[in-house]
């Protein structure tokens, strides 16, 4: 079960309006949200990432959690209006060209919407490399520069077991980690844990590299990486959140998976209703593999989602996403287990080393009795 607040969060978070180097907006609120709560700290990256510390009760830990998600998701930045009411926009992130063909956008000036609707686009690229860069809108107004645009659809709703919005990629995972911060700060947990909120992701993971760069995470975290990952045949909406062993470019770091593991089993043991899954989650690449590759211990947390990148593969036209409640509930429990642990991280997966230790020394002397010598 949800609780009204954090679905009062999760209602506001995904309905904030962001695209690739237009997250102003959500760090604003992010920043907001922060300020109300103790014993968190908020900072800036020279990439404009946020990274907040939350602590209180203890010192430092040796190997604490940082999660973290991205606040952007595909959408518009206006160029300018140009003639009478058309406006050109850039277009950041992944959605098939065929998607765009008379679909209906908005853009936020100051704090109102003005909608519009495509035209044309610029496309790049060959065949199934072929990609949208910008398009031609019509707008009834004067859309300035820089403005930010997303798909016209409704503002983020529950219906039945489902959250629908604009944007469940990845401000659900944003809207979760904030909702384990109100835990940890309303029950003020002693612990120590790292939230990292990530920007341009959409374009290939820029703001998760730039923190890398920057050691904005420190070095001995363990980072475990948030997403909304588009439902695959073996993980369904519904049957919890799923720890993502890999995506399509790499496996995680073992060790954090395994931890992770843990943590969800002695979750289950002492919570009934928490459900999870563990899978290969293949269907894209997310931030996890640019930690891996940039020297962090990482790996990946996501929840089934639908309408991914707002494609709805079965009408061929622009939808919402939606993701299922009960997850995102089983999700935030997770989190608030991960920060809580008394079982650490230690960078080391200690249950597999006694398996292994355990088969080792059982078959140890049968292995030298029946040792043979090969002839050539």
């Amino acid at each position: 079960m949800l609780r009204a607040t954090h679905k009062k969060t999760t209602l506001e978070v995904l309905a904030l309006p962001t695209a690739p180097f237009a997250e102003g907006r959500v760090h604003s609120w992010i920043a907001g949200f922060c300020g109300r709560l103790g014993g968190v700290r908020l900072k800036s990256d020279p990439a404009g990432n946020l990274l907040v510390h939350y602590r209180h009760g203890v010192g430092r830990v040796a190997r604490p959690v940082c999660l973290t998600a991205h606040t952007d998701h595909p959408g518009f930045v206006a160029e300018g209006t140009r003639g009478k009411h058309r406006l050109h926009a850039v277009w950041r992130g992944g959605v098939k060209p065929e998607f765009f063909t008379d679909a209906r956008v908005r853009f936020r000036v100051e704090e109102r919407w003005v909608r519009g609707r495509i035209v044309s686009t610029r496309t790049t690229g060959k065949g199934a490399a072929r990609k949208v860069a910008g398009a031609e809108i019509d707008v009834p107004t004067d859309v300035p520069a820089g403005s930010l645009g997303m798909w016209d659809l409704p503002d983020a709703a529950v219906r039945n077991d489902r959250f629908y919005a604009r944007a469940c990629d990845d401000l659900a995972g944003v809207a979760a980690m904030l909702c384990c911060l109100e835990t940890l700060a309303r029950t003020r947990a002693r612990t120590e844990a790292y939230f990292l909120f990530t920007r341009a992701e959409e374009v290939g993971f820029v703001g998760a590299m730039a923190a890398c760069r920057a050691r904005t995470i420190p070095d001995r975290c363990v980072v475990v990486a948030i997403e909304t990952s588009a439902e695959r045949a073996n993980a369904r909406i519904g049957n919890g959140p799923i720890l993502r062993v890999g995506d399509k470019a790499t496996t995680y770091y073992s060790p954090a998976t395994s931890y992770c593991q843990a943590v969800a089993e002695d979750l289950r043991k002492a919570d009934k209703s928490f459900r999870y899954q563990r899978k290969l989650m293949d269907g894209g690449t997310c931030e996890s593999t640019a930690y891996c590759q940039l020297g962090y211990e990482a790996t990946g947390i996501c929840v089934a989602l639908g309408n991914y990148h707002n494609m709805n593969a079965r009408t061929g036209r622009i939808g919402p996403e939606y993701i299922s409640v009960s997850d995102f509930a089983d999700l935030v429990k997770w989190f608030v287990a991960l920060t809580t642990a008394r079982q650490l991280y230690t960078g080391v997966d200690a249950a597999l080393q006694k398996r292994l230790k355990k088969i080792e020394t059982e078959y140890a002397a049968l292995l030298r009795r029946t040792r043979f010598i090969a002839k050539p």
